[in-house]
């Protein structure tokens, strides 16, 4: 059974930061593109940042210069260190991954809320 468990949201204030934590289980970690998405209130979910298998990562444009996605393979868990936060980076953030073939699995999501 395929698990990724979200950690590490909650409550900062506006210019903190936060460390998110996605645990996966029931897949070989290291072959799958990893990637955080959110969706705020009333908006549609969008792509946070991602890093593939090999390493290579890709930002959102809102999130560049702030946010900072890794990965360890050998805890099979994935990172989203946000720095600078802003009210509206005020989200439920998804874990998200996804083999070679295309087969995706999502998490349940945390809640991250940044006060003005």
């Amino acid at each position: 059974q395929v698990q990724l468990v979200e950690s590490g949201g909650g409550l900062a204030q506006a210019g903190g930061s936060l460390r998110l934590s996605c645990a996966a289980s029931g897949i070989v970690f290291s072959n799958y593109d990893m990637g955080w998405y959110r969706r705020a209130p009333g908006k549609q979910r969008e792509l946070v940042a991602e890093i593939t298998s090999g390493g290579s990562t890709n930002y959102a444009d809102s999130v560049k210069d702030r946010f900072t996605i890794s990965r360890d393979n050998a805890k099979n868990t994935v990172y989203l260190q946000m720095n600078s936060l802003k009210p509206e980076d005020t989200a439920v953030y998804y874990c998200h991954a996804q083999s070679r073939s295309y087969v995706n699995y999502w998490g349940k999501g945390t809640q991250v809320t940044v006060s003005s």
